[in-house]
């Protein structure tokens, strides 16, 4: 059984980095820029499980324009706070060959599993990659893929809320807290 105790704990240790509407006003503008570049497109989008859904059911919302959704999950944390090789639980689908594909995920961080997902879409045949996250934390170090729509602006520290757990805690919040700083 998960510790509430331990969950509770790490909440009221947190920093609070963003507030509801800060997120709530970024979906709003992701979902404006998704749909001034891919209105037209008719574009399959994923969202990457688990952290993704809360973005995906966000923004789903705010797009008016045509779009087919399925999901796709790689993962490199499970329950952790630092990652791992990559574990495919569920392969993109087969339809998006030939499609414009758009990735929402809950945060762009190292880049590791996008650039993995990307590849594995490409190699599947898709025409066009594109991929939105809700953040992405700023890093000294380059990473393996640029992310095409980006709401917030992260510190390089350990996130969590809008669909980022800590130690597989707290997904559901509707901010971004970072974990306390030892």
């Amino acid at each position: 059984m998960r510790d509430i105790e331990h969950a509770r704990k790490l909440l009221s240790d947190a920093e609070l980095i963003f507030g509801a509407e800060e997120v709530q006003g970024a979906i709003r503008k992701v979902a404006a820029d998704v749909t001034a570049g891919l209105g037209d497109a008719y574009p399959l989008l994923l969202t990457a499980m688990g952290g993704g859904v809360f973005f995906a059911g966000q923004i789903l919302p705010l797009l008016r324009f045509p779009l087919d959704l399925d999901y796709v999950h790689a993962t490199r944390y499970g329950s952790n706070i630092s990652g791992a090789s990559i574990e495919w639980r569920v392969h993109p689908p087969a339809s998006v060959r030939g499609r414009t594909v758009l990735v929402l995920d809950d945060i762009l961080d190292g880049g590791k599993t996008m650039a993995a997902i990307r590849d594995r879409v490409i190699d599947m045949g898709a025409d066009k990659f594109m991929c939105a996250v809700l953040t992405e934390k700023k890093l000294a170090s380059p990473k393996p893929i640029v992310a095409d729509f980006v709401g917030l602006t992260l510190p390089d520290r350990f996130v969590f809320g809008c669909g980022m757990d800590a130690r597989g805690y707290w997904r559901n919040l509707p901010e971004v807290y970072a974990l306390k700083e030892d």
